[in-house]
């Protein structure tokens, strides 16, 4: 998630319009207006975090805030919504996680999981089998949401979901769109499958639940 010229959170994966829009201007140099008026196919556009919550009033979202200048802007979408108790909170850098968070009210107020950070140091505990560092490195979070592997690194094993299950946060895998993969995952402990395939997930569930 983005903010636009005029501060407005904007659902983008991409900081600018290349690759889904083939134009070279960024979500931050172009106004929610100018933002809604481009075609991304199938009569779609730029939709705002606060049309989305609204939308899918049931729902819930995992809010990746990709950027600090977008922190305030999540937060207030978020609160204009009332969705406080339905969405996750993250970002890669901890102090742009920390300042959508702290704009929310804080960890006891809203979900949130590891920046890369948290992540590293739970990493290293569960490699050494420390659980008190595991512990430590997520304080204050509800989940890690990671890859399996980063490189020739392994994240997501048997002891660092027992490690990071054990310290009370959950552990979500990115990005799962295999079959197969989700459940073994799923069997082997994880809370939770982030996909691109629904459909496909969706289905796994139902089978590991009614086998």
């Amino acid at each position: 998630m983005h903010a636009s010229a005029d501060g407005v959170a904007i659902i983008s994966h991409d900081p600018d319009l290349r690759r889904v829009a083939g134009r070279a201007a960024r979500v931050d140099q172009l106004t929610r207006a100018e933002l809604a008026k481009i075609d991304l196919g199938e009569g779609q556009t730029f939709p705002t975090l606060e049309e989305a919550l609204d939308a899918f009033p049931d729902a819930r979202f995992n809010i990746d805030v990709k950027s600090r200048g977008a922190a305030d802007a999540a937060a207030r979408a978020i609160l204009k919504a009332n969705a406080t108790s339905r969405v996750l909170v993250t970002s890669f850098d901890d102090a742009t996680r920390k300042a959508a968070v702290a704009a929310l009210g804080g960890a006891h107020a809203v979900a949130t999981s590891a920046s890369q950070k948290g992540v590293i140091w739970a990493l290293i505990g569960a490699k050494l089998g420390l659980q008190f560092l595991v512990r430590a490195a997520l304080s204050g979070v509800a989940a890690v949401q990671v890859p399996e592997r980063q490189g020739p690194v392994r994240v997501v094993t048997p002891r660092f979901i027992d490690m990071v299950r054990n310290a009370g946060v959950e552990v979500h895998v990115w990005t799962v769109n295999d079959e197969d993969d989700m459940r073994r995952l799923i069997v082997h402990g994880v809370d939770g499958i982030v996909t691109d395939r629904a459909d496909l997930a969706v289905n796994v569930v139902k089978d590991l639940a009614n086998p």
